[in-house]
């Protein structure tokens, strides 16, 4: 069959409802798409008075009939449920159980009463099936049932119009136009008997029901009438909630997808014998089914597999287009919410779908948060990326304010792709803490750079202020201190300049930029002190280095010769004077133009106090130098105290002690070796005696051959015993030293001469001998005479004499 009426037991004859068969039969009859289009018809009257039959003939139902050769029982127990055929809207038929039943007695009247409450709370069209002999009799039995259905009608506190509609049966010749009047007068006797609640003293039947009467023929007796009639009848129920329809009045009216529960809740009061309240349970249904059909759509939004894969993305990272769509999936969400709630009542509709809203914006909030937390994050690391660029072509602070403008914009973008339509989050703080870190990052760099621009000029600084420094206090005069501040103002100048046209990009404030300007003075001065106390740390190496350059060498930076002719005491004291002139330059920092008279206490101290006859008890007693500071100096300018002062000086002047002794012993040994002649009294008396063996020797050259081998001989034995250098280690030990070597000597000049005298002198050697140069070697010289063979050799320090060597 094309379209089951899928009958269904709704309530049992014990009244328990049937709430699985019941949600069954909605789903099978899909009634939850219905909204308000439907309509629920039910039908009272007297047991076996052909009620379920009229139904299957009117709405071709399946209801179970009562076979009449079993005689008359009760067919139907407790209500039952089916969907009409054919009919529009969806159509809902309750055959209810008859009144007036044996099987029940005549006491047992509580079902009968709850079932016609709960039908007039459901439905929109009653069938009252009565038969038409009990119209106008006083004891018929329409009378109880008419009484119950407005009895339970007062229980009903704000109950929606009904449409009652009385089927007479078996319709008599009688016509109906004069059988109706008398049957809306038995209803009215009926109505105003009823015991009313105060506030419906006064109220009309026709204010709570709609009352329409219709006839039909016998079904036994004439079928095929019976049966036309019915389905003129059948045509009244097609539309029958439309305007002017036969429902009438649907104020109350639960919408279809909450028909389940709110059938459920109405049996449930009933059974506990309270009074309805249509309007408050309206409002319960309406919220309870809203409630429903919000956790559902949630259910289903979870469930979505779209929002699962946005959800999983914007966990790992950004994801473009957020905001559309999960815009959108809450949008078909709160759509689907709307139409299945949109027949509830509309203040309960409306605060369950702000509440589903919340929720569904609960659950997208997290994945909102973290795609911003990832906008966040990614707009901050293309920042540093681009300002890393930007740097490398436009100034510190312009670079700064164009990359954090760009950038901004480009997260308010961000944001504005990410946003949801339906609600207005808002993006301030995740902005600020943007704004924060990017502010950072700027200070981060801009402290980095302007660490390595600082760096640089103090470098610079360094490199021209620590080797000239260096020099000048090499160099110890009356100048250094003022070349060193000249020095240290010229270069401070350069470097702060070139450092202040450097940070003009990162537009600093004045007060950091002077801040950074004066470390950078601060720096160049600190260099010089440093310099200054380094040297002051060598300052006795210096003092002994200038003490032996004056003293060793002369005015032209030559080697001095000891010869006995210069002033050992004079170059002594010079030397140490400019030492002394060292170590007073050397004893404090002198970058400010304030005097001192550290060189004066020093050279009274020091210098003078060393003459002769000025080292009394009086000025020993007061010694300038026994303090741990100088007068006007500040300890911190001071490199080397009064006291540190003495001591370097003991310690210089003992540690230079042997050089000048070494030169007085040179002297004395120069003198010594340059008085070999004798006096010239001397000589003018040997000339004035010695005339006369003078004469003789010119008048006998023989004498001059003889005393000239002698002297060849005897210079011979002089150069081989080294007398000269002998002699220089004192008288007795050149005496003891000659005579053990003076009989070598002799043996071996001897011999010499015998191997010279037997080797034959051929023509080559002759010719060699003729050809060889004359050779100097270190200032020395040699003469060959042919005679002797002797050579002369001529050093600094005088002449010498060597046997010839045999080649």
């Amino acid at each position: 069959m094309a379209d089951a009426c899928f009958s269904t037991q709704l309530i049992d004859g014990d009244g328990v409802f049937n709430v699985t068969g019941l949600e069954n039969f909605m789903k099978e009859v899909r009634l939850g798409e219905c909204g308000l289009s439907y309509a629920v018809v039910s039908i009272m009257g007297p047991q076996s008075s052909g009620k379920s039959t009229l139904l299957n003939h009117l709405f071709r139902t399946n209801f179970r009939e009562m076979d009449a050769f079993k005689g008359r029982s009760q067919t139907t127990k407790g209500i039952w449920l089916a969907k009409a055929q054919n009919i529009e809207p969806c159509t809902l038929v309750m055959d209810l159980e008859g009144t007036d039943g044996r099987e029940r007695g005549e006491d047992d009247t509580a079902f009968e009463k709850q079932s016609a409450l709960f039908a007039l709370a459901v439905s929109d069209i009653v069938l009252i099936n009565m038969w038409c002999h009990d119209i106008g009799r006083e004891q018929a039995a329409n009378k109880p049932l008419l009484k119950t259905v407005f009895q339970v009608m007062m229980r009903l506190f704000s109950p929606r119009k009904t449409t009652l509609l009385f089927v007479i049966r078996d319709k008599s010749r009688t016509p109906l136009e004069n059988l109706e009047p008398i049957l809306r007068e038995d209803i009215q006797k009926i109505w105003d008997a009823v015991p009313k609640p105060h506030a419906h003293k006064e109220t009309l039947l026709s204010e709570f029901f709609n009352v329409q009467v219709v006839g039909l023929s016998s079904y036994e007796e004439k079928e095929e009438l019976f049966k036309e009639q019915v389905s003129d009848l059948r045509d009244r129920f097609q539309h029958s909630i439309a305007p002017g329809g036969l429902a009438g009045d649907r104020r109350g009216v639960v919408p279809a997808s909450g028909f389940s529960f709110s059938s459920q809740q109405f049996w449930k009061v009933i059974k506990e014998n309270k009074d309805l309240d249509l309007p408050a349970h309206k409002v319960m249904v309406a919220t309870v089914r809203c409630e429903e059909i919000g956790n559902e759509k949630v259910a289903s939004f979870t469930a979505d597999e779209e929002w699962q894969q946005l959800e999983e993305a914007v966990q790992h990272d950004y994801c473009p287009g957020f905001g559309k769509k999960i815009s959108s999936l809450l949008d078909r969400c709160l759509s689907e919410y709307d139409m299945e709630a949109i027949y509830f009542d509309e203040g309960v509709r409306s605060s369950k779908r702000q509440q589903f809203e919340s929720k569904l914006l609960q659950l997208v909030n997290p994945a909102y948060q973290s795609l911003m937390g990832h906008l966040r994050t990614r707009t901050l690391e293309a920042f540093k990326e681009s300002f890393d660029k930007a740097l490398e072509k436009d100034g510190f602070a312009a670079a700064a304010r164009d990359c954090t403008q760009t950038f901004l914009e480009k997260f308010d973008k961000g944001s504005e792709d990410a946003a949801i339509q339906q609600v207005n989050w808002d993006t301030s703080k995740v902005k600020d803490k943007l704004k924060r870190d990017i502010e950072a990052h700027v200070a981060s760099v801009r402290a980095t750079k302007l660490s390595e621009v600082c760096a640089k000029y103090e470098a610079q600084l360094n490199k021209a202020l620590a080797e000239p420094v260096e020099a000048l206090l090499d160099s110890a005069s009356e100048d250094t201190w003022p070349a060193i501040r000249k020095l240290l103002q010229r270069e401070t100048k350069a470097a702060v300049l070139g450092l202040e046209s450097a940070v003009s990009s990162f537009e600093l404030d004045e007060a950091t930029e002077k801040e950074l300007l004066a470390k950078l003075e601060k720096h160049g001065k600190s260099v010089v002190e440093s310099k200054a106390k380094e040297e002051a740390g060598r300052v006795l190496i210096r003092m002994k280095d200038t003490f032996s350059t004056l003293f060793s060498r002369d005015a032209d930076s030559m080697p001095r010769v000891w010869t006995g002719k210069e002033d050992i005491k004079a170059i002594t004291k010079t030397a140490r004077s400019a030492s002394m002139k060292l170590l007073s330059t050397m004893a404090a920092i002198r970058l400010e133009e304030d005097g001192d008279n550290i060189e004066n206490t020093l050279s009274l101290a020091l210098v003078d106090a060393s003459r002769p006859g000025t080292t009394d008890r009086s000025i020993q007693s007061s010694d300038p130098l026994a303090s741990s500071s100088w007068e006007t100096v500040p300890e911190e300018k001071t490199l080397i105290t009064p006291v540190q002062c003495k001591n370097l000086w003991r310690q210089f002047k003992a540690e230079t002690e042997y050089t000048v002794t070494q030169a007085i012993a040179a002297q004395e040994a120069n003198k010594r070796n340059n008085n070999w002649l004798p006096p010239p009294w001397a000589l003018a008396a040997m000339a004035i005696l010695g005339f006369n063996e003078f004469m003789t020797l010119l008048r006998n050259p023989l004498y001059l051959l003889v005393i000239f081998v002698v002297y060849l001989v005897g210079k011979a034995i002089w150069v081989q015993s080294e007398i000269g250098r002998e002699f220089q280690h004192g008288f007795l030990p050149a005496i003891l030293s000659l005579s053990t070597k003076f009989v070598p000597t002799i043996m071996n000049i001897l011999k010499r001469l015998a191997d010279e005298g037997q080797r034959p002198a051929g023509p080559e050697r002759q010719r060699e001998m003729e050809l060889q140069p004359k050779s100097t070697r270190n200032g020395s010289y040699s003469n060959t005479t042919s005679a002797g063979s002797s050579s002369v050799t001529t050093s600094e320090i005088g002449p010498e004499y060597s046997s010839p060597v045999a080649q």
